[in-house]
């Protein structure tokens, strides 16, 4: 038994979780017919979803506090600025790529995973436009941080941080001492938090196959396509993202589009197999001295980006989130889809550079727009099914982010005039 536990702990979590998915579909498949074990599995399943629960408000509350106060205000300067207006203008281009083509294609429909009731019950509750905007700004923050209402905790934890920020920069020495202290709290619940989240995903295989088994188990080969339309649907917006953002970019700016894609492919390919901008930072400092930029812009630009430039995660969550929304039977609306964008611009800028953190940001997303994770239902079985293939949807999405921090720093040195174009001589 203590054999068991040894190698399943030493193998790698990405093959487990895709052996989880497989294994999943296959005993759904053949169980089609046995309400017996799909009473005894489907709590593993639950398990897993309450898990997560749990975990996601206190990991983004934290995580935004310390990305914003992480970057100190002598940094907010021209270049800061620059680089930080790139990041949200590509950012937004990114989830109007993924919202695009997930409208276009529509991943998950006619999947059907809820009871028609379930639908009409949430359909009148979708929010106006301008409520949307005014519920950003919470009346009690910690009101909402307990409630887990998604935009006003973000809002608050992100003046928060830019507050904390101002006070580590302080001149004066007890209020630096005392926004350093704070700020080293905060880091360390992150740090706690992100290693809670490790436990939990030791548990994504089992909880991965619970929820896929219960998926096939009740639609049986139906659900084959809409997992092939998700996957193909996210990787779509990627190319495009590339293709329409970055190369665009390149050429308005007079770099060569292909030259950018030679030199960024080191790092592309190391954060598509990580699936960490964080842990590809080393690679894609590389990348960008090969591009010729200087480092005073990339070493701001490149650590502030794998903690705030997350154009793939947002193409993943557009896409996504449509996929989910159709998948229970309730297509989004055009005010949804403007809590989606807002939702996702915010929250990359303290979404941390790891493994499965676009997963936690989906967690996040679905309950912006009124579809929450709650445990037996087919919203949670939907995000179960995008969880089964989220390490080769992260795997995309990681490899995209980096690309858009790399771009991002060539194309402000190319702005202040400090790019060396020499290297970017074919």
């Amino acid at each position: 038994m203590l054999s068991i536990f040894k190698l399943y702990f030493q193998s790698n979590l990405l093959i487990r979780i895709l052996l989880a998915l497989v294994l999943g579909a296959v005993f759904g498949l053949i169980f089609q017919d046995s309400p017996t074990v799909l009473a005894i599995l489907s709590p593993f399943g639950e398990l897993f979803v309450r898990l997560l629960k749990m975990i996601v408000v206190p990991v983004i509350a934290a995580t935004l506090i310390v990305g914003a106060s992480s970057i100190t205000p002598s940094q907010l300067g021209r270049i800061g600025l620059k680089t930080m207006l790139y990041y949200i203008i590509t950012s937004i281009f990114a989830i109007l790529i993924g919202l695009g083509v997930g409208a276009l294609l529509k991943p998950g429909l006619g999947l059907q995973l809820t009871a028609q009731s379930a639908v009409d019950g949430k359909a009148a509750e979708a929010p106006s436009m301008l409520n949307v905007l005014l519920e950003i700004v919470p009346t009690n923050p910690i009101g909402v941080i307990a409630d887990g209402q998604v935009l006003p905790m973000i809002f608050f934890c992100l003046m928060f941080g830019i507050a904390l920020a101002f006070g580590r920069d302080s001149s004066d020495a007890q209020i630096q001492k005392s926004s350093d202290t704070v700020y080293a709290f905060v880091d360390g619940v992150s740090q706690a938090m992100f290693r809670i989240v490790g436990w939990v995903m030791q548990y994504a295989p089992i909880g991965v196959f619970a929820l896929i088994f219960v998926v096939f188990a009740k639609n049986g080969t139906a659900a084959f396509g809409s997992l092939a339309g998700v996957t193909a649907s996210v990787y779509l917006g990627l190319l495009l993202q590339v293709a329409l953002v970055y190369c665009i970019s390149c050429a308005i700016f007079r770099l060569s589009p292909w030259i950018f894609l030679k030199k960024v492919r080191p790092a592309m390919i190391t954060a598509f197999v990580t699936r960490s901008s964080g842990a590809t930072l080393p690679v894609s400092v590389q990348s960008a001295e090969s591009m010729g930029v200087p480092k005073h812009i990339y070493s701001f630009g490149l650590p502030v980006g794998s903690t705030m430039n997350m154009d793939g995660t947002t193409v993943y969550l557009g896409v996504c989130a449509i996929f989910i929304a159709n998948a229970v039977g309730m297509p989004l609306t055009p005010e949804q889809m403007m809590t989606v964008t807002l939702t996702t611009v915010l929250a990359a800028v303290g979404t941390a550079g790891v493994p499965g953190a676009g997963a936690i940001m989906l967690l996040m997303v679905l309950e912006s727009i009124g579809l929450p994770v709650e445990t037996g239902s087919a919203v949670a079985i939907a995000y179960g099914m995008i969880l089964g293939i989220e390490a080769l949807l992260d795997m995309g999405r990681t490899a995209m982010n980096v690309v858009g921090d790399i771009a991002g720093v060539a194309i402000v040195a190319k702005h202040e005039k400090s790019l060396d174009e020499a290297t970017w001589r074919a």
